[in-house]
């Protein structure tokens, strides 16, 4: 995987808790040769307490910090969120570590851009959080019966993706489809939706359908392309004039 495909691939720590666990998929990305990490929290993050970044200053100086996770994946054309599953109620298709990184591989071998979400290292990701992603990716885990959710400590859940990230890297087939749609573009393509919904009385007949997440996660679905997304946001901006006179 060349550095060019490294620097497409965006690691996202969501209410990330502990600097040590930061310090530590700091130098996870660097040992593996990924520069961008971004931090969205809700306090300012004690960088300089990170002290398990060995030899990953670097990653840790060039950290980005975030308001929301909508700012984190703005850029970025594919959206991936991790969990260790539990009893969580899912709303995403799911996959294991090594079919999700085929996929994430295959959006990397044309122009796309990767988010990766973890989330805090007690709750995980939150479904509000995990609306921003097209699908989820698990680390299978052995089920032992004194553990009722195994799961992984942060800077060795990001350590292992990263590793299959790169282990499959010579698998990938080159080229790709169609280019999709960035976060950036997935978001206002989100908000442009939900004004028509308000604008033609929708949400006020069907509440339940209309919180901000599931419409989100209907965009999301869609896949929208690159080309496509203008061509969809016209369309809204026309139904919008229409209805409002």
């Amino acid at each position: 995987m060349g550095s060019e495909v490294l620097d497409r691939v965006v690691v996202v720590l969501v209410r990330a808790r502990n600097p040590n666990n930061i310090g530590a998929v700091a130098r996870a990305m660097h040992d593996f040769g990924f520069r961008h990490l971004r931090i969205v929290n809700e306090y300012a993050v004690p960088f300089e307490t990170a002290r398990s970044a060995v030899d990953a200053s670097e990653v840790v100086a060039g950290a980005k910090v975030c308001a929301s996770v909508a700012e984190a994946v703005a850029d970025c054309t594919l959206v991936v969120g991790t969990t260790a599953v539990g009893e969580r109620a899912l709303q995403h298709p799911l996959y294991v570590l090594a079919d999700g990184a085929e996929r994430i591989g295959a959006e990397l071998a044309g122009e796309g851009r990767v988010a990766l979400l973890f989330g805090s290292e007690k709750t995980g990701l939150s479904n509000e959080e995990l609306s921003h992603c097209k699908w989820l990716l698990t680390i299978p885990m052995r089920v032992q019966e004194e553990i009722r959710h195994p799961s992984m400590n942060l800077g060795q859940a990001v350590a292992v993706c990263l590793y299959e990230l790169v282990r499959g890297a010579g698998s990938v087939a080159a080229g790709a489809s169609s280019v999709a749609a960035g976060a950036g573009e997935v978001e206002r393509l989100t908000g442009l939706l939900t004004e028509v919904l308000e604008a033609t009385g929708y949400t006020k007949r069907h509440p339940a359908n209309c919180e901000e997440g599931q419409i989100r996660r209907l965009v999301v679905r869609m896949g929208v392309s690159v080309a496509d997304a203008p061509v969809w946001m016209g369309v809204l901006r026309q139904v919008l004039w229409k209805v409002r006179g």
